[in-house]
């Protein structure tokens, strides 16, 4: 097994037959979208999780921000004091439960003013009130970033940036698809046609599939380390 670190994003090559590799523990993976529309974005983040459940039978969950009620963090540091999670009840409640719940996670976003969008980054922003109550509430977990722009350079690499530095402040593991077509994540250009314009970018498509074999694989690897650990107590 040969791992890479560069960037702070992971590359693994490994054999699907390897040791290293549960294939007795289904992995949960958690898929966030952050787009507030049914469009390229959801197309993407769908397609991931439905590819990643074909290829490794994995259990998944969505959130889709489109319709969802998240509001700003206002920085009231409630969350801090009480210690009792966000001060805002809302629709994030879904998230905060659900990165507990998950092995690994996918976050996809559109990209608006070559980053991510708004309630990309509400999504993110509102994790401090799970930080407050557990540092180490998504630590080690592998974690994967897509980005759909209406341009072909159009701020998707930024915005990728924007989810790994995400997962590596809060002490999860960045996952890229590797040299030669998935560096740092799914990049997609959808031709501002929505997701006809995703289905249609192959070449985003293949960094989406390479990227999800390495952030699956890593899971495995990880939960059987767990695995093996909690045998030996």
């Amino acid at each position: 097994m040969i791992i890479l670190k560069f960037n702070a994003v992971i590359y693994l090559s490994i054999p699907a037959n390897s040791k290293y590799v549960n294939t007795e523990h289904m992995i949960k993976l958690f898929g966030i979208c952050g787009s507030p529309k049914k469009g390229a974005t959801d197309y993407i983040v769908q397609e991931a999780l439905k590819y990643a459940k074909e290829k490794y039978d994995v259990e998944t969950e969505y959130f889709p921000a489109m319709g969802k009620k998240m509001n700003f963090c206002i920085h009231c540091d409630y969350c801090i004091r009480e210690k009792k999670g966000c001060i805002h009840k809302d629709d994030l409640q879904e998230v905060y439960e659900k990165l507990k719940w998950a092995d690994a996670i996918i976050i996809g976003t559109p990209v608006y003013q070559g980053s991510v969008s708004g309630q990309t980054k509400v999504i993110m922003d509102r994790c401090r009130a799970l930080a407050a109550q557990d540092i180490h509430f998504i630590l080690n977990k592998p974690g994967a970033a897509f980005a759909v722009g209406g341009d072909r350079i159009g701020g998707q690499e930024p915005s990728i940036q924007t989810i790994l530095d995400f997962y590596v402040i809060n002490e999860a593991i960045p996952v890229g698809g590797g040299s030669f077509g998935a560096n740092l994540g799914g990049a997609f250009w959808s031709k501002d046609k929505g997701a006809e314009g995703a289905k249609e970018d192959e070449v985003g498509l293949k960094s989406m599939r390479k990227t999800m074999i390495r952030l699956i694989k890593l899971a495995l690897i990880l939960n059987n380390k767990k695995s093996n650990e909690n045998n030996l107590k």
